[in-house]
């Protein structure tokens, strides 16, 4: 046993659990934990310049590690300001750590028929519990030791999310006897605890199976198996799709990999999701944006969904082979007991020339300006140094998803379930900060960056690594384009009422080289591909600073395909009209 002040301990204990950065923004009822962070100096304290920012840095720093993120906030706003980060973590099942101060236990306001007793004071844990896996304030300082060790341990366990502790400004500052903290290891895979029928029952059926279909979702990367699952895909040699969640499961020249599904998917992606003949869904909950409203018609075929949460079965597709295990332990199974892979020639040829009839590329032909497609597709090329592509929400977010093309081992990291925007900037510093010395290339829609651009600062503070690309449509585009579709094209709120001002000053403001290509210019193409490829060079010139690219796409630009709603998966917008106003 020894002796600690509370806050000193809550360093110790991040330290031992592998913490090596938290997030914060200054604030009263943090003061103890400010300080003990100064005099321990074992985990780095980077400072934002907005809660919700420091929020989604933790979880941009956890999606990168699979150590829990660790985010800081001081009682009232500062506590509600980390509630839209929270909610992300959540969604989207990234393990994080949120530490609030609240203020002395004297000043709760307790049973009183009051609204509040101390300055600030705010109910954080109420608020926080429907969008967290455990919620506490802590009522004594002996608590605190304990309550930290099952936060971490809630958060990496089952499926991952975020946990809160609400600290009050008397108990941080209070001596403790407690053990020291002791780090303590994720366990490895576990195939034993995956019935074996599950996996035989798998095998038969892809034994019959002519064109069966691998579906790649988020909870591969969030249950740490992003290397079995490589593995296990060419095992079974059956074609790859993804989620947008699960779009860096494979290299984007992966042979197997056959592209994004979903409302916003590649065109082919989805008609292999409705022709194929045996589905097996890895990490994935088939949400309404993958599959779009006829659940009935995907049924058709036998499904096995693989999933950690046994309520992500059988929700919205029914009659499907529920497989309720740990990814990484069935994808360990099924590695034991898969064998050669068995060859589907005319299953790949067909895929293949699905891809070569409707190209992403060509899905904008003939449109104005700057082809986003083809320019994301480049990005992605020109950027083979970043260990990671973060990209916010909105239109941009569609055509990353589409045509972004990554190399081995680079992430794709994006807001899938809480659907963010503001994400992309603040996330990237924590994925820079988890992964010192490597770049980090940030998409983001000019209505989004506004949501999160203070943290800018954070970026010319440390110099970090970031390659910022703004692509700048002068509206909310995705909206915009909902509008355009439903609402005869009154742009109330997304074009008129809304504005962006000149990004590229705006990164010159903060001291951060800035460049901007004018897509919107009346110009070939051949014209249009050089500028592009002279501006991507110019942000790659010096692949160790920061540098921010602004992007001018015409205002009506859309996003094609597009699900046609109510149609079955494989009908797409502007080649099929929706048979009723979308839902979500």
């Amino acid at each position: 046993m020894a002796e600690y002040k509370v806050s000193d301990y809550v360093v110790d204990h991040l330290e031992a659990e592998g913490v090596t950065c938290a997030y914060e923004l200054a604030g009263g009822m943090l003061a103890h934990l400010l300080d003990s962070f100064a005099l321990r100096r074992t985990v780095r304290l980077v400072s934002m310049h907005h809660e919700q920012g420091a929020g989604f840095a933790a979880e941009g720093h956890a999606r990168m590690t699979g150590v829990p993120g660790v985010a800081l906030a001081t009682s009232g706003p500062g506590a509600t300001n980390l509630l839209t980060a929270m909610g992300s973590c959540y969604f989207d099942s990234t393990p994080a750590v949120f530490l609030t101060g609240q203020v002395n236990r004297h000043e709760l306001k307790g049973d009183r028929p009051i609204r509040q007793l101390g300055f600030q004071e705010t109910d954080i844990v109420a608020m926080a519990r429907p969008i967290s896996k455990g919620a506490w304030r802590a009522g004594a300082g002996e608590e605190v030791p304990g309550l930290l060790a099952r936060a971490f341990e809630l958060a990496r366990g089952g499926r991952p999310g975020p946990v809160l502790l609400d600290l009050p400004m008397d108990v941080q500052r209070l001596t403790v006897e407690a053990p020291p903290p002791a780090r303590r290891e994720r366990p490895g895979p576990r195939p034993e605890r995956v019935p074996a029928s599950s996996v035989d029952d798998l095998l038969a059926a892809l034994r019959r199976s002519e064109r069966p279909l691998l579906l790649a979702g988020g909870g591969i990367r969030s249950g740490g198996a992003g290397a079995l699952f490589a593995r296990a895909a060419e095992r079974l040699g059956i074609p790859v799709v993804h989620s947008l969640m699960g779009r860096d499961a494979l290299p984007f020249e992966h042979p197997q990999s056959f592209g994004m599904i979903g409302s916003y998917g590649n065109r082919w992606a989805n008609h292999a999701l409705g022709e194929c003949d045996l589905l097996l869904v890895v990490g994935s909950r088939l949400d309404i944006r993958q599959t779009g409203t006829d659940t009935e018609g995907l049924a058709r075929r036998p499904i096995f969904q693989v999933d950690c949460d046994p309520g992500e079965m059988n929700n919205r597709v029914r009659g499907v082979h529920a497989v309720c295990a740990d990814v990484k332990d069935f994808l360990a199974a099924l590695l034991a007991a898969a064998p050669a892979p068995r060859p589907v020639p005319a299953w790949f040829a067909h895929l293949a020339e699905l891809r070569a009839r409707w190209p992403d590329e060509a899905e904008l032909a003939g449109a104005p300006g700057l082809n986003p497609n083809r320019f994301l597709r480049r990005l992605g090329a020109a950027s083979r140094a970043a260990a990671a592509f973060v990209v916010d929400v909105g239109q941009h977010q569609m055509w990353a998803g589409q045509s972004l093309a990554f190399a081995e081992g680079q992430r794709f990291l994006t807001s899938g379930g809480m659907g963010a925007m503001g994400f992309a900037l603040p996330a990237a510093v924590g994925a820079s900060f988890a992964c010192p010395g490597r770049p980090i290339l940030a998409v983001a829609g000019d209505g989004g960056f506004q949501l999160n651009v203070q943290e800018l600062q954070t970026v010319a503070t440390h110099r970090l690594p970031l390659k910022l690309v703004v692509l700048n449509n002068r509206c909310h585009g995705m909206v915009r384009q909902f509008q355009e579709s439903y609402f005869e094209g009154r742009y109330q709120s997304t074009v008129d009422g809304y504005d962006a001002p000149d990004f590229a000053r705006v990164a010159a403001a903060y001291g951060l080289p800035s460049r901007r290509l004018d897509g919107t210019l009346e110009q070939g193409e051949a014209a249009r591909d050089a500028a592009a490829a002279e501006a991507l060079a110019w942000l790659w010139s010096d692949p160790s600073s920061p540098a921010l690219l602004e992007v001018l796409l015409p205002i009506g630009t859309n996003v094609y395909p597009k699900l046609a709603f109510g149609r079955p998966i494989t009908e797409m917008e502007p080649l099929a009209k929706p048979l009723e106003m979308e839902g979500t």
